[in-house]
């Protein structure tokens, strides 16, 4: 209106499109690259880590590194997802956010309580929260210890906290992390578990943690090359001076070394100490004896080992599981469920006396016995279901 350019139409017409784009002011492209590679390390332990908790092959991809808002990550994930959130106590300072579709959850869950991954119906519950927190506290804990070795310093996190996510609506309740209001940091991954799973995850974190992350990384690679500049000058230092004093370096030939007496050697003998070189003349050398074995190595079992299984079980103890005690089932039309009234009696398929079905999470896991305990009606376990 007044005449004047704007700075964004000056960017335009210099044709310098980086100068406008705020987001990639914010992480160079050198900064990208070292927190790619950070987390390609990082995440490539953690799938090790995650693939002997599910007894299943996982495989997680090169991260891409990119800038993102809230709107990127709404079109990413179109379900309510699970949102994990990593902080870091020791060595680092921020925290950062793992993003995960409903489904993977799932899968993750259901393989860690011994099944197939297949049991995937119903909605994300508190079993689920804590069993993939627990995951993420293992896979996050063995990331930051490769951190560690990368950034020569210790690194720790605090137990990771998973949440039920809504996209639609996190951001106008408050229910995220302050950093996603704005741009921030997003890394990609494909994450692939068997057959059962082929989907993306992604890593959050904010700018302020990004830069800190590739300003140790920078201090820690100029430590290491002042290391090996100075062992260079050193070793040079020697060489040199070594080529100045050449008496000094190494005795004359036929002359013995200072402080050790002059020993010749006998016609067809190795001097003292020293082992002999050549054979005597006319005779050939001895071959030494060698003892050879068989090698021996230890049967591969087709099984996962006792004490894999055993580790993995430790590790959700503590998860809480669902116990469903059933007297009977019956099938009825909408006709006949329409027709119910107080007082309607509803034949099972169970006989009187027979014992009722005790089920884990939906699963038959045993059978029992109805008891009464004071006022409450228990079941006693008769029978166990292999």
């Amino acid at each position: 209106m007044d005449g004047m350019l704007s700075q964004e139409e000056i960017n335009a017409l210099l044709n310098e499109p980086g100068v406008s784009d705020v987001g990639e002011q914010l992480l160079t492209d050198v900064e990208k690259d070292a927190i790619g590679e950070v987390a390609n390390i990082s995440m490539g332990t953690a799938a090790t880590t995650l693939s002997s908790l599910v007894n299943k092959k996982v495989d997680i991809s090169t991260p891409v590194v990119s800038i993102a808002k809230w709107e990127d990550i709404v079109a990413a994930y179109e379900r309510p997802c699970v949102f994990i959130r990593i902080g870091y106590t020791v060595g680092l300072d921020g925290t950062n956010v793992l993003v995960l579709k409903e489904h993977d959850v799932k899968v993750i869950t259901d393989l860690m309580m011994g099944g197939d991954g297949t049991n995937v119906d119903g909605e994300i519950g508190e079993m689920h929260l804590s069993a993939i927190s627990e995951a993420m506290n293992q896979m996050m804990g063995s990331a930051a210890t490769s951190l560690s070795s990368m950034l020569n310093k210790m690194i720790d996190i605090s137990p990771p906290q998973a949440d039920i996510v809504d996209l639609t609506e996190a951001l106008d309740g408050g229910s995220i992390d302050s950093f996603l209001a704005g741009e921030f940091v997003r890394i990609c991954f494909r994450m692939e578990i068997g057959d059962l799973v082929d989907s993306q995850i992604m890593q959050l974190y904010p700018f302020s943690f990004a830069k800190e992350m590739y300003s140790s990384i920078s201090a820690n690679m100029e430590k290491e090359a002042e290391t090996i500049a100075s062992g260079a000058a050193d070793t040079q230092a020697a060489g040199a001076s070594a080529q100045a004093n050449p008496s000094q370096s190494a005795p004359a030939m036929g002359q013995p070394m200072m402080g050790q007496p002059m020993a010749q050697p006998m016609m067809g003998q190795p001097m003292m100490g020293q082992p002999m070189a050549q054979p005597m003349m006319g005779q050939p050398m001895m071959a030494q004896p060698v003892n050879v074995q068989p090698a021996q190595f230890q049967a591969f079992s087709p099984g996962i080992s006792p004490a894999l299984q055993s580790e993995n079980i430790d590790l959700i103890m503590d998860v809480p599981l669902e116990v469903t005690v059933e007297l009977g089932r019956t099938s009825k039309s909408i006709q006949e469920i329409l027709d119910f009234v107080p007082g309607t009696i509803i034949e099972l398929n169970k006989i009187a006396g027979e014992p009722i079905d005790v089920l884990v999470n939906g699963k038959y896991v045993a059978k029992g016995e109805v008891v009464v305990i004071e006022e409450n009606f228990g079941v006693r376990i008769t029978e166990i279901i292999k």
